[in-house]
């Protein structure tokens, strides 16, 4: 790697948001490494016919031990660490009465306990150096409430919460803690999560004032502006919704569908 290339670590890799993400990172200079449950091969290719530079880590990220040991990995390649992108994530559409602990616990672990992690296994490096953005990829259900997903919220509104404490904690040590609030976005999950029958595209899009889904792509430029020092260098502790106006739009239906 050339000295001085800025290095970022994203997690969920494999596809969707993360791959997205990666891509937009290596055509603007970044070496990457990236983390998820399989190897990211395909996204790893992606970033190669960029002539960029990548790693990949496969492993559960809610193991402590693991996720020291990729940091490790890390900083034994390229030697810092100058932007975490926590991507990683989990659905579950259950009603609150019949969700289990044992999976209200598996959602906390992904979605919050495992970006906590991260950010302390990086950050630590980061608050050496005085310098560094995280970026924790939270929801539109970090905002609001949302039926049938009780553990989901919770987790991004914990997410939410987690990332103002560390922009105040470590944001006089040139830490920068930013989350950004996608609403739906067209991914493998959302993919899953409608094959379950529990929602339908005109569901979002008869709700969302901008009449469509998220891309992957909407919501990596607004996680490669927050990386960016030079772009958001004073911006920290910020929740971007890149929802479309969906947190916004208090709207009903008619209503809202006669202004399109």
């Amino acid at each position: 790697m050339s000295e001085g290339k800025r290095v970022a670590v994203i997690t969920g890799g494999a596809q969707g948001i993360g791959r997205r993400t990666a891509e937009l990172l290596a055509e603007r200079g970044f070496a990457l490494a990236l983390i998820d449950l399989c190897m990211q091969d395909e996204t790893i290719r992606a970033i190669e016919e960029r002539e960029g530079e990548a790693m990949g880590f496969a492993g559960d990220i809610a193991n402590e031990a693991l996720v020291e040991q990729f940091a490790d990995e890390v900083f034994q390649r390229f030697g810092r660490v100058d932007v975490l992108v926590n991507n990683a994530g989990i659905s579950m559409i259950s009603p609150a009465e019949k969700t289990s602990a044992q999976d209200y616990r598996r959602v906390l672990e992904i979605n919050l306990v495992a970006p906590f992690l991260l950010a302390k296994a990086f950050g630590v490096k980061m608050l050496e150096a005085r310098r560094g953005s995280i970026i924790n990829v939270a929801s539109v259900a970090g905002l609001l409430g949302i039926a049938d997903r009780a553990a989901y919220n919770a987790s991004k509104h914990g997410l939410i919460g987690l990332t103002r404490t560390l922009a105040a904690e470590w944001g006089g040590r040139g830490v920068r803690v930013n989350a950004v609030c996608p609403g739906w976005v067209k991914t493998e999950m959302d993919t899953a999560d409608q094959a379950r029958g529990t929602y339908s595209d005109a569901d979002i899009t008869g709700r969302v004032p901008m009449g469509r889904f998220a891309t992957a792509d909407d919501v990596a430029r607004a996680i490669a502006f927050l990386a960016d020092e030079r772009e958001s260098g004073f911006v920290n502790g910020h929740t971007l919704s890149v929802d479309g106006g969906w947190a916004s739009d208090g709207s009903w239906e008619s209503l809202r569908l006669s202004h399109r």
